[in-house]
Formats: structure tokens, sequence, C-alpha cells
């Protein structure tokens, strides 16, 4: 590798093999994260439960605000929303700085759902990580700072 402005360049090889890399760790990624997003969400689909999480996660939210942690169009979300007000998961209210504008907040149906999910999915990864070799364990280990660094803020 050469350096080049305190950054050292990636050689051909060396970016042919990384090229190839990023295309499986995406395939990859995507197939985890749909099999997971079975797992354990009975009735809600992948939005409304990746919704509820964020309330549960951030507190009471409006619900442009929400569609944009959510990177998804407000009416899009809107109905989301709507969908788990009327399963219980969600309670609008007033928001306290401006009497025309609401809030989202989870219930504690909504907050259980969320739990529940999220601890089916996990045992359900767990139990994947299991069936790997050793090998493949401690790789996975190894390459967790990595991954939480591509996300940023988001893994904490």
């Amino acid at each position: 590798m050469h350096s080049r402005g305190g950054r050292q360049a990636v050689t051909a090889p060396i970016a042919a093999e990384v090229e190839d890399a990023t295309a499986r760790l995406y395939l990859a990624i995507g197939r985890l994260a749909r099999l997971l997003r079975r797992t354990g969400s009975p009735g809600l689909g992948p939005g409304a439960v990746s919704a509820l999480a964020t309330l549960a996660r951030c507190g009471p939210m409006r619900l442009g605000d929400l569609a944009t942690k959510e990177g998804v169009a407000p009416p899009t979300l809107s109905r989301i929303v709507a969908a788990l007000v009327e399963a219980g998961y969600v309670k609008r209210e007033p928001d306290p700085q401006d009497g025309r504008a609401w809030l989202a907040t989870p219930t504690p149906e909504g907050e259980t759902m969320v739990s529940g999910v999220r601890s089916a999915r996990v045992r359900e990864l767990q139990r994947r990580i299991e069936q790997l070799t050793p090998d493949h364990q401690s790789a996975l280990v190894n390459a967790l700072d990595a991954l939480e660094t591509l996300v940023g803020e988001e893994s904490k």
C-alpha cells in the first residue's frame, strides 16, 4: 500500500477483494435483516415494528420527526402510526410545546411488544450464531467494532 496524505492507498487486488466483500456483506446483511424481521412480530409489519421501537427508544415524537428518523414519507408513517394506535401500541397526546400538534407515545403494551420482538430476534440470531464453527464465531465477534463503526451513532 502507498501512503497518500496520511491515508493508505489501496492496491488493485485489495480493491477488488474489498469490492467483492462489500457486495457479499450487503447481501448477507439484507438477508439476515429480512430473516429476523419475520421473527417475533405477529401482525405487525417491519415498518410498524421499527417505528414502535424508535418511539420506545427515543420517547414521544411528532409524526414528522418520527418520519425523518425512520427515513419514510410522512403519509406512510401516518398510516403506520394509525395502525399502531388502533392496535393499542401507541397513543396520541397533545404536544405541550404546540397545542396544534400531537406526539406519538408508546403505550405499556407497545413497550412490551417491542421488548418481546427484540428478545425473539436476539434469541433467533444467537441460535444461528451458535450453529457457526468456533472460527466463524470468533471472526464475527472480531468484526463487531468495524460493523458498529459503519453504522455510527445508530449502534449506540
